[in-house]
């Protein structure tokens, strides 16, 4: 079995046609166990850590662009 640092590194060398058919297989597994998945549809899935990764780059823009109430 090949470690994730292994298949990392492949991954570049992957055509188009088959980082999708690994993405497509990782989605079934994901599926499959039920794990962490917020929304499910034809699309695809939504899961807590891609929820999680899209709060922390809005909360980032947040504290770049805003400043405090009062001028302060």
């Amino acid at each position: 079995m090949s470690t994730v640092a292994e298949i990392t590194n492949v991954l570049p060398e992957l055509s188009t046609s088959e980082l999708q058919q690994i993405e497509r297989a990782l989605i079934s597994i994901y599926r499959q166990r039920r794990n962490g998945i917020i929304y499910d549809d034809a699309y695809g899935v939504w899961t807590e850590a891609e929820q999680a990764s899209a709060a922390a780059q809005v909360f980032a823009l947040m504290d770049g662009e805003c400043k405090p109430v009062g001028g302060r």
